[in-house]
């Protein structure tokens, strides 16, 4: 997200990475795997169709072969615009992603156009004073659905504050994936209340008869807790939230003193995917220290754990001195999976690089923007 003055708060999300796999090509019975494999398309986010870049870059696959793209602040217009320490944005943005004849890549980038024509917020806040970070989301009965942290300016009390905070979560449900992106239907449903400080947002996985939500408590390490929903309860998300206690069990709503550390220590953003070749859940995070140049995998093999200590599987580039690209105001997080582009043998992955001067993103183009990377596996 960006850091930046009195609207933007923009920055900081520092988190998502994942590791260790054998990667065997495998059916899309489960609703553990992906639905298509398009191991041969390589992402790539160019600057086109007047998006200049943008952060978060979670993938959704669709049953038809498109991969929805959930992305956070968005930079937009002719150019890149900063005027004093606030870059012309939208808060969130979608792209929408296809692999055709030859495994060719393609991507259309849709911010959202309000009855005027103007720019605005794809996911569009419910409260006043707040925005949304769109994260991570899943297919069902024809829907899209999207997990929506609340987001607000707070002052900067401590260096790790960044001028924000959190207050809340919420889902939106999109439909009509059939029209033009300009015309999908989104409804938003309450999840869970301001004041909580554990808002189930940073990666969703559908398994069985529910969808799991990874929530970060923001005590302590950070750590990770589970909650789920019942698929047949997504008409009213908040009534029928569950999560996993300390003794094991499933209870109603959320509350964090009670819940179980499924991971002692987690982020913002992440994935979580299951790998059928390995039989585990792969998480992929930038590692949980603000500015770390490292992106870390942990495996599992049920969603409530036992989750592995955490593996490094790449560092990123962008924070080595000496290397290319290397800035000092530089500062990269955002990792995730994208196991529908995945090939044997490899990983692939994304992150984003930010800057803490501001202005550094009119003259920079080579930040800021989702960058794709395959991790290789011993």
């Amino acid at each position: 997200m960006l850091l930046g003055g009195s609207q933007n708060g923009y920055v900081g999300r520092i988190m998502t990475v994942t590791a260790i796999m054998l990667f065997l090509l495998s059916s899309a019975t489960s609703l553990h795997a992906q639905e298509k494999f398009k191991t041969d398309c390589t992402p790539n986010f160019p600057f086109k169709q007047l998006w200049w870049g943008a952060d978060a870059a979670y993938s959704i696959p669709l049953p038809d072969g498109r991969s929805v793209w959930i992305f956070g602040d968005t930079l937009y217009g002719d150019r890149r615009v900063v005027e004093g320490s606030d870059p012309r944005m939208v808060r969130n943005s979608i792209g929408i992603s296809t692999c055709g004849d030859r495994n060719s890549w393609k991507v259309d980038y849709v911010v959202r156009r309000g009855d005027k024509g103007q720019p605005q917020d794809f996911f569009q806040a419910q409260h006043k004073g707040t925005w949304y970070w769109a994260l991570d989301g899943f297919f069902y009965k024809n829907d899209l659905w999207v997990t929506l942290l609340c987001i607000r300016n707070a002052p900067k009390t401590t260096s790790a504050a960044l001028g924000f905070e959190t207050c809340g979560a919420d889902l939106a449900r999109v439909s009509g994936l059939e029209k033009d992106p300009q015309r999908w239907s989104v409804k938003y449903f309450p999840l869970v209340p301001d004041g909580v400080h554990a808002y189930p947002s940073a990666t969703v996985v559908v398994e069985g008869d529910y969808v799991y939500i990874f929530a970060l408590q923001e005590a302590d390490l950070r750590p990770m807790l589970l909650t789920r929903i019942p698929l047949d309860g997504l008409d009213s998300p908040a009534d029928h939230l569950q999560y996993l206690s300390k003794s094991g069990n499933w209870k109603p709503g959320l509350t964090p003193a009670n819940a179980m550390h499924v991971m002692k220590q987690g982020n913002t953003e992440m994935t979580v995917r299951y790998h059928p070749g390995l039989k585990e859940w792969i998480a992929i995070l930038n590692y949980p220290k603000l500015f770390s140049d490292l992106i870390i995998a942990r495996t599992a093999p049920r969603l409530e754990g036992p989750w592995s200590e955490e593996k490094v599987i790449y560092r990123i580039p962008e924070m080595q001195k000496g290397s290319a690209g290397y800035d000092k105001d530089t500062f990269c997080y955002a990792a995730k999976e994208h196991p529908e582009f995945r090939q044997p043998g490899s990983l692939l992955i994304t992150y984003a690089c930010n800057t803490m001067n501001v202005q550094k993103l009119a003259s920079d183009l080579d930040i800021y923007f989702p960058k794709v990377v395959r991790v290789p596996f011993p």
